[in-house]
């Protein structure tokens, strides 16, 4: 299988270039992904433990569906794809765009766009991305993130702390 082709970015965001997935990763290069947070008419998020196949943070809870844009796509291209490759979720369109972060530590040197849509599932989990996936409280995140960080990728958290901060959840 072909290796994936990421577009390097500067600073500012801005195309330089264009690398295998491997050496952007070894050399730490800024390039860029997506998260999308996946809501129920409940008000449950539904989030995913990575697989132990993923190269980067195995085996630790993250957003509902992410992923990287590959090089030639924009990010809401991308969104639609991932969307469709990890969970299943089909959409005409991109879901509601949140905010952006800034390339980081935490993003591990990726610019993201966070996503957010809502959608009862039931999903079809991509078996050499996702190990399992569930439906939770917001609250629960919460408490679980204040007590065990190390479940969840860095990303997410940093994502959560975001989401929590401009739009406070229900603490059912």
């Amino acid at each position: 299988m072909p290796e994936d082709i990421f577009d390097i970015v500067n600073e500012c965001d801005e195309v330089i270039g264009r690398k295998p997935r491997s050496e952007v990763h070894a050399s730490g290069l800024l390039h860029r992904a997506v998260h999308v947070l996946v809501f129920n008419s409940r008000g449950e998020i539904f989030l995913q433990k990575r697989s132990m196949k993923k190269d980067r943070q195995p085996g630790v809870w993250d957003s509902s569906c992410s992923g990287h844009v590959d090089s030639g796509e924009d990010y809401d291209q991308a969104v639609v794809r991932e969307l469709r490759e990890e969970i299943g979720l089909t959409l005409n369109a991109p879901p509601q765009r949140l905010f952006k972060i800034d390339a980081c530590e935490e993003t591990d040197a990726e610019f993201v766009w966070v996503y957010r849509c809502e959608n009862e599932g039931p999903f079809q989990l991509h078996p050499d991305e996702i190990e399992t996936g569930g439906w939770l409280l917001p609250s629960l995140v919460s408490r679980w993130i204040g007590g065990n960080p190390r479940d969840f990728a860095p990303a997410f958290i940093l994502i959560w702390k975001m989401f929590s901060s401009m739009d406070p959840v229900r603490q059912d």
